[in-house]
Formats: structure tokens, C-alpha cells, sequence
């Protein structure tokens, strides 16, 4: 506890236990009886209890005690005071009545003020301790409440540089000639170049945009600012555009320097919310930002970097030229990427000498660099929990299935029935995807209940795509698709497992009709033009564009390619019905098959040993072909 705290506690005690004498005192005030002869008298008579006799500094004695008697209103012995002087006779009476006796000395003038002074100076003690220091806390606090937030950040500090940065060389190739303008301007400047003012990173969360920033922060040898948006806006309207003139004033105190603004989407938002009014607030701050930047008295050696991922609804304004000159996209890593940022991520822990980081970065599409440090994490964790000495592949494998689909739930155990409708409906799955052209090769297939899934068919990509032809696309829907046909030939039932796949493939074909042009009756037209209102940050209307006779068309488009790829899929499974019934007992027995025991199973109808699978990779080899064999065709 701190010694203020505890010194308000202490004070506080104190008074109470002030106040509780006073109030003790005042409540025993005694009777006041004369000498002679009442004194005498009650003396003679044995009627009192003890004495004490009391000698002022003054000169000025009194006598006071206690009688035998109770006082009826507090059951306590009465108390008595003789104002009289002590007379030499007076403690031979007392030794004669047996009486017990004392003097006392007292000095009365200063008892008076001590009894006066002290609980009122305890009082303003306690008062000072526990709200005056408060009180003079607010009044600075509000003298400096439109001071701008902004931490300062060293070079002691901070620690990251670019070489902890991996995944976005072209972002950090731009950001790079920022740093080195700052350091060396006249090589620029010789040329007629101008320091750009400001730069905006967009990105997907988790691709390591205020990473980047930090790694300016660690790199750059000027001053370096950082603030959240969401600093600047404060309930009080005026305050976050105080604050704005203040960044850019201590800015301009530091110039050169960067200032780095975080989530610039809570301050940058349109002006135009198109429903519901405006803010004022975020108005007069966005409008001090827009000043400051590219304004009538704008200094130079100031560069503002801001993070966003929603530039869709800043402030057309914010975006022109001269205020954010740059708009540097920090996209999803490529497989390359991937495989750095994991190289990064594995130098904090301990790798078994078997773990190949180009396959996991193979089998991570769509992961960001966030994901990719909690995959590391997440192995290391299991690695320490089995009590293994390195992080094996098996740990890796089981940390990137828990980040994409959730933790295994054992806990949720399948009856007979179910689990083998569950090893049919993933077998076909993995049969539609292994015997269609044009799908990416298996990695995994599984009936271990994952978060909300009973199962799943995971594919490992060979590399990153960044187009996707009809024929892949409609063997990905056949391949979705294969699940539900799988149920039907087995059981003649259908069942709710393919809810999430009738979704996802009904979404892909609507896409191909709509936005992708890939219908035959439709041709390449666009149906997908979407009116966004920034006030809601999210689409909330589509327009009304299309008549309803191409609605219905675009309505049974969309029907036509799920049922063709649904009667694709029926038909393959249904010519190769002993592979299904195979591959279905083989996961009910093993509960989990990778992409080689699928191959076998297609191709040979056993899994083959290790030995068998090596010598075959051999002769592959030798020949100058694949180290895999490719999928068998459709039988």
C-alpha cells in the first residue's frame, strides 16, 4: 500500500480516537460538591470510593473521585469535584476513612489546547491527504487535458528493426527510402524533390502494419510519435482538435521526425455519414488533422505514417495528394513470405531438426503474420505440455489445425451411426477433390470434432493463387458437394452435416455468376454493384439495378452449376462406391488419413508401408518425373 494511503489511514484513527475521548470525557462530567459540608460528610460516612487529589501549575486544587453509589443513567459509579484548596488536615481525614488517595499535577492551558487544536488539525490533515492532492491533480489535468498523447519512443525502448520484419518487402522497400530521405534530404532534394507528408498502410488485421512502424521507429534516427486514433476523440467537443494542434506543434519542436497514428479510421471517418447527421467532434478533430497536414502554414519535417484497415471509409480529403501522398498495401504474406516470417518466429524457439517450414508455410494459405506467430506459439505450448525437448512436426501440424478450425473435442463423443456417417461424409470429400481436375492436392482428412465441425478435408496448395479458372472453380463445388452425395449413395439419407459446405458453394457460385461473368446465359456482366453507407461501415443495401426476370435468371444460374456439380459428384462416387466403403472403414479404424493413405487407397485399395512409399519416390526420382505420383483418374 502506498505511504500516502497509508499516513490518510493513520490520520484517520487518530481522530476517531480524538473524538472518542472528548466525547468520553464530556459524557463523565462530574458533580460538582462543596467542602463543607457535604465532602465531609460523605467522607465520614465511607460513602466514597477512590480520590485523587489535583495540583494545578496555577495554583489552583481541586479534589475529584468516584462515590460507592451508581449513577442510575449510566450504571457507572458517580463522579464528584470539590472546588476547594488542600488543606494540610486533608489526607489525614482520607488516611483515616480508608480511602485510596493521589495527587496529580496538570497543566490546564495547555490540556485547553490540545483538546481544541488537535482534531481540527487531524481534520485538515485527512482532508488535505484525501482530496486536496486529488483536487490539485484535476486542476493540472485540466489545464493539460487538450495536450496531445503522443509517447516518444528511443531507441533504448525500442528494439525492433527491419530485420524482424518479413512478408511485405514491397511496403517495406517504400517505407525504407522515407528513412533514408530523413537521414540524407540533399540527395533527394538535388533532383527537385520533396519529402512525402504523410504515408497510409492498408492491410488486412494481423499483416504487421504497426509492426512496420515500429520497425521505422527502431531504424530511423529522428524522433518518432505514436498515438492511437481513438486518442484524439474524447467526450468533450474542441478537445481532440486541441490535441491535433499540439501533436503537430511538438512535432514541429522535433522536425525531422515521423508521427505514427494507429486505427486512423476512428478520427478519419467521411464527413458524409449519409444517415443519421454528423459528429461534430470527429469533424472539428478530422478537420484540425486535414490543416495540419497540407494547410495554409504548413512547416516541412513532418511525416505522419497512419494504419488502417478500412480505407473505404476514410475521408476523400484525408486521401488526396499532399496529405497522404503514399497509400502502401500490406497484404496477406505469399507462400515465400510465409516461410520468412516463420523463419523469424522459430529463432525464439526450439525446432526439432525433422520440422521442413517450407511445407508449413505451404499448408498456411491465407495466413497473416499475427496467425503465424500464434501457430508458433501455440506449437511451443504443446511441445512444453507433452514434456518433449523440441517442437516436432506433429506439434505444428496440431497448432495450425487448433488456430484455423479450433482444439480438438474429444469430449464429444459419436456413436457408431454417427461416426461412420461422419468417415462417409468426409471420404467423399476427399474422393470428389482427389478424382476432379484441377483441385489442389490432400493434405489431411479427419473426423476428430474440431470447434463446430465434425470433421474435415484439408488440402495442402502447391503455390499461392491469386486467380481461379471455372474449371477449378467448379471442381471446388463438386468437391463440397461430395460430402452430401456421399451420405446419399451409403445411406439414402441426407443429413445437416453439409449445411456449411451448401453454403460456402453456393456463395462460390453466385460469385461466378454475378460478379466473375462465367455464365453461359448471362455472359460477362457485372450484377454485384453494391451502394455502401460509411455511416454503418458495412453494406447495408444493394441496388436495384437488375430487373426482376434477371434476378430470377441470375436465381437459377446459380441453381444449374450447384446441381451439375452435385450430380458430378454423385456420379463419381457412385462408379467408385468400393473406394468410398474402403476409405470410409479405414477412417472410422484410424480416425484420421493424410493425402499419401488417399492416394494408396485410390490407386492400390491397401496403405502402404513407408519402405514401399520411399522406393516408389525413388524410381520417380531417377526418372526425371514427380516425387508424388498424381491422382489416379476417375475410374
Amino acid at each position: 500500500m502506498p505511504v500516502r494511503a497509508l499516513l490518510a489511514w493513520f490520520l484517520l484513527m487518530a481522530l476517531l480516537v480524538t473524538v472518542y475521548q472528548l466525547a468520553t470525557q464530556n459524557a463523565a462530567k462530574p458533580e460538582s460538591i462543596p467542602y463543607n459540608p457535604d465532602f465531609l460528610d460523605l467522607l465520614e460516612k465511607g460513602r466514597i470510593n477512590t480520590c485523587e487529589v489535583i495540583m494545578e501549575v496555577s495554583g489552583q486544587n481541586y479534589i475529584r473521585g468516584e462515590l460507592k453509589e451508581l449513577d442510575p443513567a449510566t450504571g457507572k459509579p458517580r463522579a464528584f469535584r470539590v472546588e476547594t484548596p488542600v488543606t494540610e488536615n486533608l489526607v489525614e481525614r482520607l488516611t483515616a476513612a480508608k480511602v485510596p488517595f493521589s495527587f496529580k499535577s496538570q497543566n490546564p492551558l495547555l490540556w485547553q489546547i490540545l483538546s481544541s487544536t488537535v482534531p481540527f488539525l487531524l481534520v485538515f490533515g485527512l482532508i488535505y491527504f484525501l482530496f486536496y492532492r486529488n483536487m490539485a491533480s484535476g486542476a493540472r489535468g485540466a489545464f493539460s487535458f487538450g495536450k496531445s498523447r503522443a509517447r516518444l519512443m528511443s531507441r533504448d525502448t525500442n528494439k525492433v528493426t527491419f530485420k524482424d520484419v518479413a512478408g511485405v518487402d514491397e511496403a517495406r522497400e517504400e517505407v525504407q527510402e522515407i528513412i533514408e530521405f530523413l537521414r540524407d534530404p540533399k540527395r533527394f532534394q538535388r533532383l527537385g524533390g520533396r519529402i512525402p507528408k504523410g504515408v497510409l498502410l492498408v492491410g488486412p488485421p494481423g499483416t504487421g502494419k504497426t509492426l512496420i512502424a515500429r520497425a521505422i521507429a527502431g531504424e530511423a534516427q529522428v524522433p518518432f510519435f505514436s498515438i492511437s486514433g481513438s486518442d484524439f476523440v474524447e467526450m468533450f467537443v474542441g478537445v481532440g482538435a486541441s490535441r491535433v494542434r499540439d501533436m503537430f506543434e511538438q512535432g514541429k519542436k522535433s522536425a525531422p521526425c515521423i508521427i505514427f497514428i494507429d486505427e486512423i479510421d476512428a478520427v478519419g471517418r467521411s464527413r458524409f455519414s449519409g444517415i443519421g447527421g454528423g459528429h461534430d467532434e470527429r469533424e472539428q478533430t478530422l478537420n484540425a488533422l486535414l490543416v495540419e497536414m497540407d494547410g495554409f502554414d504548413t512547416q516541412e519535417g513532418v511525416i505522419i505514417i497512419a494504419a488502417t484497415n478500412r480505407p473505404d471509409v476514410l475521408d476523400p480529403a484525408l486521401l488526396r495528394p499532399g496529405r497522404f501522398d503514399r497509400q502502401i498495401v500490406v497484404d496477406l504474406p505469399n507462400l515465400e513470405g510465409r516461410e520468412a516470417i516463420l523463419k523469424i518466429h522459430a529463432r525464439k524457439v526450439k525446432l526439432d531438426a525433422t520440422v521442413q517450414l517450407r511445407h508449413l508455410a505451404r499448408g498456411t494459405p491465407g495466413f497473416s503474420g499475427a496467425d503465424l506467430a500464434n501457430l508458433m506459439n501455440e506449437a511451443a505450448l504443446l511441445a512444453a505440455r507433452r514434456g518433449a525437448d523440441a517442437i516436432a512436426v506433429k506439434d505444428l501440424e496440431e497448432a495450425r489445425d487448433k488456430v484455423r478450425w479450433g482444439r480438438e473435442r474429444r469430449s464429444r463423443v459419436l456413436d457408431d451411426k454417427e461416426k461412420r456417417m461422419t468417415a462417409c461424409h468426409e471420404a467423399g470429400h476427399a474422393i470428389a477433390l482427389a478424382l476432379t481436375e484441377g483441385t489442389e492436392p490432400l493434405h489431411k482428412v479427419t473426423i476428430i470434432p474440431r470447434g463446430r465441425a465434425l470433421g474435415a478435408t484439408i488440402q495442402l496448395p502447391e503455390k499461392d493463387k491469386y486467380t481461379e479458372g471455372r474449371k477449378q472453380l467448379r471442381g471446388m463445388i463438386t468437391g463440397m458437394m461430395g460430402g452430401r452425395a456421399a451420405e446419399k449413395i451409403c445411406f439414402d439419407d441426407i443429413t445437416t452435416g453439409a449445411a456449411s459446405d451448401i453454403k460456402q458453394a453456393t456463395h462460390i457460385a453466385r460469385l461466378m455468376v454475378t460478379e466473375w461473368g462465367m455464365s453461359d446465359e448471362l455472359g460477362p456482366q457485372c450484377f454485384a454493384n453494391r451502394e455502401e453507407l460509411l455511416f454503418l461501415g458495412r453494406e447495408v443495401s444493394r441496388s436495384n439495378d437488375i430487373s426482376e426476370e434477371t434476378a430470377r435468371k441470375i436465381d437459377a444460374e446459380v441453381k444449374r452449376i450447384i446441381d451439375e456439380c452435385y450430380h458430378n459428384a454423385l456420379d463419381l462416387l457412385t462408379r467408385n462406391r468400393d473406394k468410398l466403403d474402403l476409405m470410409t472403414s479405414f477412417l472410422v479404424e484410424r480416425e484420421t488419413l493424410d493425402g499419401r493413405d488417399v492416394d494408396d487407397l485410390l490407386k492400390h485399395g491397401r496403405i502402404r508401408t513407408a519402405a514401399e512409399r520411399n522406393a516408389d519416390d525413388t524410381a520417380h526420382a531417377e526418372a526425371g518425373g514427380q516425387t508424388r505420383p498424381p491422382a489416379p483418374a476417375p475410374a
